[in-house]
């Protein structure tokens, strides 16, 4: 038996935590907010949020169909699934430059800022530094927003480019006063 995927289930009051808190499951904590949403928790769920927290990086949604255990479900099931998870605020998709969508889990308010390859398709997280910075200048953006009466603010930042081979990527981090250049 196929379990229902509706999409009208929003975590009414449950805000996510800035950091996902230490100690607990990761699986765990996505299934009680699907059990606080009132979402059942199936064996398929179970194995595609599994799947999207071993990858823990964005994937598409024949990737995550393919790292599944013993085909568990079908590919119909997937995309259900992805689009409850999403409206229930679990998954954050982003995009590939072709518009091909991305899903990746997410375990607390903080959005994690990637780079796509547009040759390759690599996906790699931006530093973490930088990465903050931009958080900043979203939440005054969205400030910003709010004080001009907008509400249930969202965005998506998503950056492309062509990966140099003979480029280090792991620290490549410019300096504040490059930056401003």
């Amino acid at each position: 038996m196929i379990a229902s995927t509706q999409t009208n289930h929003p975590l009414a009051g449950t805000q996510l935590p800035a950091v996902a808190p230490k100690g607990e499951k990761p699986i765990d904590l996505v299934c009680a907010r699907l059990k606080s949403a009132g979402m059942r928790i199936t064996q398929p769920r179970i194995a595609i949020l599994s799947a999207l927290l071993a990858r823990n990086q964005p994937a598409s949604i024949e990737q995550i169909y393919a790292d599944l255990e013993d085909r568990s479900c079908d590919l119909v099931t997937v995309y259900r699934c992805l689009a409850v998870f999403e409206a229930l605020g679990l998954v954050r998709r982003s995009y590939f430059h072709n518009g091909t969508s991305l899903y990746e889990i997410k375990l607390s308010s903080e959005n994690r800022y990637h780079v796509v390859c547009k040759q390759t398709n690599a996906v790699e997280e931006i530093d973490p530094a930088l990465a903050a910075d931009l958080r900043r200048a979203v939440l005054r953006i969205e400030e910003s927003l709010r004080l001009r009466g907008y509400g249930e603010i969202s965005h998506l930042v998503e950056f492309f480019g062509v990966a140099h081979p003979d480029y280090p990527r792991e620290a490549a981090t410019p300096s504040p006063a490059r930056l401003r250049n």
